[in-house]
């Protein structure tokens, strides 16, 4: 996500002269002194419960799957330890609300980064890709009677049991058997008709906006059942043909990604809010990098890591509009440096969970967090 084309917003640049600056005009929000970009309106009128964080960086810089990774995990890519992402992290340290949901639920495409590491499949996610038919797997198919599903059952139960007492220090097995006790819990009508966002009001979904919106109101729908973690993957599909990176013609149709962002945003902090929920719900938006103030020979804009925006909304937060001050053309941090470290550090403590506090792979401890700092102004 380019910062300088959303929450760090400066002079207006030109693409087709490839003068440096943003693409878009800034306009202010109700915050003093914060702007963002004009295709970010609606969550200007709500900047008072919402921080931009201007200054993250870290040092990968040309290769999307180093970053989405460290941004997941808060560290950079180790050949001998498997990190656990923040999802997983929090699935650990503070489970599902209720035992009828799970604690970590991926909107979007299955990978390693998003995976729960040296924790193991217990803390690992549920994922979906379509918000209309759920996660695959969990629906039983309609030529599967009672009698079938239930001699299936027990002929997988008596497998389960043979196994465990083959092998019973297997780490492996326990996994497997912990997701598919899992899966079989979570199977049943109970958590599947949260799956039926047409049971929202027409006029709800409409302010939700689009299929990432839409994505967004079954996030809320699945925390307020008890979901302790989230994550909604924004443009699945290339719906602006290029998604976030912006590179040659990507630029063109940057637009139609914030504003999806804009009206998903604006409408869930109305929405937790109107439920007595924002205060109890962290909305993060997160990008794996930046992008430059500068434009290709085509009018796109490369990687920056140097700086870059994350945003964080509700939680309970002591909000301020933005933290961190960019250079003019927000390329450098002139003050207020946040590492991923310390955003996840932040949300962390935002979740009640102590970031100095000790994973362990084996015998083996690891920190939480890669030594990261608590944001601090978020809470005082």
């Amino acid at each position: 996500m380019s910062q300088i084309d959303t929450f760090d917003p400066k002079r207006r640049g030109d693409p087709k002269t490839r003068r440096a600056g943003s693409d878009y005009d800034a306009i202010d929000t109700c915050v003093d002194g914060v702007q963002v970009c004009q295709h970010l309106h609606r969550v200007a009128d709500r900047m008072d419960r919402v921080t931009a964080i201007r200054t993250i960086h870290h040092e990968v810089i040309n290769e999307h799957a180093a970053a989405v990774n460290r941004v997941h995990t808060g560290r950079p890519v180790s050949g001998t330890v498997l990190y656990p992402s923040i999802g997983s992290i929090i699935a650990n340290r503070r489970g599902p609300e209720n035992d009828r949901v799970p604690a970590y639920v991926l909107i979007g495409y299955p990978n390693v980064t998003r995976g729960p590491g040296f924790l193991g499949a217990k803390d690992g996610y549920l994922y979906l890709t379509d918000t209309e038919s759920g996660p695959a797997g969990l629906t039983r198919p309609g030529f599967l009677t009672d009698t079938r599903e239930t001699r299936r059952a027990n002929l997988l139960d008596t497998l389960r049991q043979t196994a465990r007492e083959r092998f019973p220090e297997s780490p492996s097995l326990q996994s497997y058997d912990d997701a598919v006790s899992e899966s079989r819990r979570l199977s049943g009508p109970e958590f599947m008709e949260v799956f039926d966002l047409d049971s929202e009001p027409a006029d709800l979904r409409q302010r939700y906006g689009s299929e990432f919106g839409q994505r967004c109101l079954l996030a809320r729908r699945l925390t307020q059942r008890g979901v302790r973690f989230v994550e909604v993957a924004h443009n699945l599909n290339f719906v602006n043909g290029t998604g976030w990176d912006t590179h040659q013609t990507g630029q063109l149709n940057q637009h139609v990604l914030i504003d999806q962002l804009d009206s998903a945003l604006a409408a869930m902090i109305d929405d937790l809010e109107s439920c007595g929920r924002l205060d109890r719900t962290l909305i993060v938006v997160a990008t794996e990098f930046g992008r430059p103030p500068g434009f290709d020979t085509r009018g796109g804009r490369g990687h920056q890591s140097a700086t870059f925006s994350m945003v964080l909304a509700g939680g309970g937060l002591r909000h301020h509009g933005a933290i961190g001050v960019t250079d003019e053309l927000s390329k450098s941090i002139v003050d207020r440096p946040v590492s991923v470290a310390d955003f996840h550090a932040t949300i962390h403590h935002a979740m009640q969970i102590d970031p100095s506090e000790y994973l362990y792979d084996g015998d083996r401890p690891v920190p939480i967090t890669d030594g990261g700092q608590v944001v601090s102004e978020l809470f005082s």
